[in-house]
């Protein structure tokens, strides 16, 4: 049989990139990156509100056409590609980044009334001007609807779709009259591929409204009128622009136009399976299981499992929703993460700017020290904290100072603070019955920073696996994009099929050092401490031994070495 080929295109913070796959064997044949234009780095900025981001629409239809045509042009050259054969196309994207859309689903930014206005543009995930209100969503739900809240892990972000909505309303009532809906852009792009942008026609995921919008079939999709009315009457206007039903990955959102055939160089007709956020089919592209801890690493992290939709499942405090068929049908998606990873390292370098210092060095004079050896500690919330506090009002902080502390000390200090967030997260997981068989990482910094990946391990005490593709939230979208073809296409009629002839992971691993781990863990049990004592309401904290007992361990790892 002639191989077929599937397209995956994952919209990131920056950049859209596309992916071209044998469906039959996983092999990717083809890719090309496009980097957004506008504003620094593709995100729109604010000088006097360092707390937004936004993004506008026309870069995401441009990166579709150029990533594409990029990737298309590169698979050319392997011997068994041929564009007729490609049977099906999937996207992911950032979320929750809604965009305010006019009744025929065509963005406000691309109105000449609004090209310049901020609030007319996509709300990118990574915008929190929103906190207040998502503060007040969070105690309506807790007093009016608690089990709403209960499903958010307790408390709503101002990363998510109704905060920046009811935001939006409060600082700019006109963006907000004239918008007649808002979609996430998850929902958005694929819809542009196949012409259903209408709000009747197009089809919401499950994964974006079902994390981000309190939507949930028990209640009947999105949250009742009267709940909303609570909180502002003007947002009942936007739940009646809403429909009652979502759908998951295995669905189409439609098929490709013939206008945007022409325009990428494909046939038209191709299925393109509903959207979902990167994180989730980054997890599909990493090959999730039950059991299974699935880690995408880049500027921030997002931590996805999945456990079997007909049994009994706990509220989890503090994850970002737990959702069924949101990352695989069938399965609950539980979604966590951290705010900033990659971000912070970047920070380091680029805005501290340790002179003569770039991440290679860094890591390179960081991977010589000892756990313990810097007498540093540090909280990984320089972006806020998504999961398990849940607060964006929170910042990074460094403690244990000194005259002598180097540049490497600090750098690595981040490094440790990530992977102390990234234990409290797993910790959270199976303190409610959901069990960590194994830790499969993956994204834009696993591949490339072994030392980093050796300290999560140590930190975590688990094996840390690494999925075999680079580019597993496109891969993952691919494999939408193959499910949705069907078997009788060349693709897949499940989703277990298409994971285990498209996925896999790499030889290394890294395994927990028992040493390190035992430094680690009393390192732990002094970030705990502060994680509680700045994180957690009501909390009294003694953390006058934290500096002390942090120069005790310097010391003993000093002595050891010498």
């Amino acid at each position: 049989m002639q191989p077929t080929f599937a397209i995956g295109l994952d919209y990131g913070t920056n950049s859209v990139r596309a992916l071209i796959v044998n469906v039959q064997t996983g092999e990717e044949v083809g890719t090309c990156v496009f980097p957004y234009p506008s504003g620094e780095q593709g995100i729109l900025l604010d000088a006097s509100d360092p707390d937004l981001a936004r993004q506008y629409p026309g870069d995401y239809l441009q990166g579709a056409e150029v990533s594409i045509r990029g990737a298309l042009e590169q698979a050319r050259r392997h011997p068994d590609f041929d564009p007729a054969r490609v049977i099906g196309i999937g996207v992911d994207t950032t979320g929750s980044t809604p965009l305010p859309v006019d009744a025929e689903g065509r963005p406000l930014a691309f109105d000449e009334r609004f090209r310049n206005n901020l609030n007319a543009q996509a709300w990118l995930w990574k915008d929190h001007t929103s906190h207040a209100e998502a503060a007040e969503i969070t105690e309506k739900a807790r007093a009016l609807r608690p089990h709403y809240i209960a499903r958010y892990g307790g408390t709503y972000s101002a990363e998510w779709f109704w905060a920046k909505i009811l935001h939006c309303r409060r600082v700019d009532p006109e963006v907000f009259e004239a918008a007649y809906t808002w979609v996430e852009i998850a929902d958005w792009i694929p819809a542009a591929l196949t012409g259903t942008e209408h709000p009747e026609r197009l089809r919401r995921s499950i994964c974006a409204a079902g994390h981000k919008a309190f939507f949930n079939p028990d209640w009947g999709g999105y949250p009742d009128e009267e709940f909303l009315a609570a909180i502002d009457p003007a947002l009942v206007r936007v739940r009646r622009s809403l429909p009652d039903r979502a759908y998951d990955v295995s669905q189409p959102a439609g098929r490709l136009t013939p206008e945007w055939a022409e325009r990428l160089g494909l046939p038209a007709g191709i299925p393109v399976a509903v959207g979902a956020f990167d994180a989730h089919l980054g997890a599909v592209g990493a090959g999730i299981e039950p059991g299974v801890l699935v880690k995408i690493i880049g500027t921030s992290t997002c931590d996805i499992m999945i456990a079997p939709g007909d049994q009994p499942l706990a509220d989890i405090p503090g994850l970002c929703g737990i959702v069924r068929d949101s990352v695989l049908p069938g399965y609950y998606g539980l979604e966590a993460g951290q705010s900033a990873v990659g971000d912070i390292f970047n920070w380091f370098v680029q805005v501290v700017r340790p002179e003569g210092q770039d991440h290679a060095s860094l890591t390179e004079a960081a991977a010589r020290l000892r756990p313990g050896e810097s007498g540093l500690l540090a909280l990984d919330w320089h972006n806020g904290n998504r999961t398990v506090l849940v607060d964006q009002r929170l910042t990074g902080l460094i403690v244990g100072l000194t005259l002598r502390s180097t540049p490497a000390e600090i750098y690595r200090a981040l490094m440790e603070a990530t992977a102390f967030g990234a234990r409290v997260i797993m910790e959270r997981f199976e303190e409610y019955g959901v069990l960590v068989r194994r830790v499969l990482a993956c994204g834009g910094i696993p591949p490339k920073n072994p030392l980093l990946m050796q300290i999560y391990a140590d930190v975590m005490g688990r094996r840390l696996e690494l999925a075999r593709s680079d580019l597993t939230c496109a891969l993952g979208a691919a494999i939408s994009g193959a499910v949705v073809a069907g078997k009788q296409n060349g693709g897949y009629d499940r989703f277990d099929e298409a994971i285990r002839a498209m996925t896999g992971v790499r030889p290394e691993a890294y395994e927990p050092d028992p040493e390190r781990r035992r430094v680690y863990d009393e390192l732990f049990a002094l970030y705990k401490n502060l994680h509680d004592a700045f994180g957690v309401s009501g909390v009294e904290m003694d953390l006058y031994p934290v500096m002390k007992r942090l120069l005790q361990i310097r010391d003993e790892v000093w002595r050891s070495k010498n």
